[in-house]
């Protein structure tokens, strides 16, 4: 239900082995619900289970499984323990994960009881099930200039609720800290066609030719979404210039550009908070809605 093994594939080919917490269980009222999971390393963090003073020490944990290896279950009332007013309880289980798991994963993590029938996710007598959350969601950001770099910072946060994967032709162009790690692909067009038929794609790079090239590997190989940074006047361009590489009219329409939110204006930062508030909002739709600049 939780397990997100693309996810987690990724953060141990880029960092290496790190802890993973994982919410068991919630009773009453609390920051995040059960499956909501985060991952820590000795320098950094990934995602997030909320709660302010419950994440750190939860994150204090899981340098010590880091460290030790042993997994552990961890069961705290936030009021009396915490000081903290949701007034309800969590139970967070913190493993050491150094290779990817399998699917369905089936773990004992406490105690030595037989296997009890396990058939969702939750704890129970000890054991653990976690099946892959096969609906995640895998964004490509295509283009590590100023948009590319706004629109990581701000989908970043939300790894491993989502998948996120940057490409541009050459490593200097990501950041030299590390802090979103970048792929470099000097074909981006042929990197693309190795994508998902559900993904979605944006495409922000720093050449016209190479965004048009995006363009037509994205509509030639099939996408969930796909938006393009751009002015009206170059998508018309671009419309042209598809139809005659062969894409009919409707296919071209779900490309959307421009990007963004017009309301919020034409800034880099401003650009990634409307394309990702339209990417996180329910239901699924076109990712994106006009508004950015050519």
């Amino acid at each position: 239900m939780t397990l997100n093994c693309p996810g987690i594939a990724q953060a141990l080919a880029e960092r290496g082995p790190f802890a993973r917490i994982v919410v068991a269980g919630v009773k009453g009222s609390a920051p995040r619900g059960p499956g909501t999971a985060m991952f820590v390393w000795a320098d950094r963090i990934q995602g997030t289970i909320g709660g302010g003073a419950l994440e750190w020490h939860a994150m204090a944990l899981a340098r010590q499984v880091l460290t030790d290896g042993a997994p552990q279950v961890s069961r705290m009332p936030l009021g009396p323990a915490l000081n903290q007013c949701c007034g309800g309880a969590v139970t967070l289980v913190i493993e050491r994960i150094d290779r990817v798991p399998p699917d369905p994963w089936v773990r004992c993590v406490e105690g030595d009881e037989p296997q009890p029938s396990v058939r969702a996710f939750g704890l129970k007598r000890g054991w653990i099930y976690e099946a892959q959350d096969r609906a995640a969601r895998h964004i490509h950001v295509w283009g590590a200039g100023h948009v590319g770099w706004a629109l990581t910072s701000v989908l970043s946060p939300f790894v491993p609720d989502i998948r996120l994967s940057w490409y541009d032709v050459a490593e200097d162009r990501f950041p030299p800290d590390g802090s979103v790690a970048g792929t470099v692909a000097p074909d981006m067009p042929q990197a693309l066609r190795g994508a998902g038929a559900m993904d979605t794609h944006l495409i922000v790079t720093h050449s016209h030719d190479l965004d048009l090239a995006l363009c037509h590997a994205a509509l030639t190989h099939g996408f969930g979404t796909c938006g393009l940074i751009g002015s009206a006047t170059k998508w018309a361009r671009f419309r042209s210039r598809l139809a005659a590489l062969g894409h009919g009219a409707e296919a071209i329409d779900r490309i959307t550009c421009p990007i963004g939110d017009p309301g919020l204006g034409k800034h880099p930062q401003a650009i990634a908070v409307g394309v990702a508030a339209r990417l996180l909002s329910p239901p699924l739709s076109p990712a994106m809605t006009e508004g950015s600049p050519a």
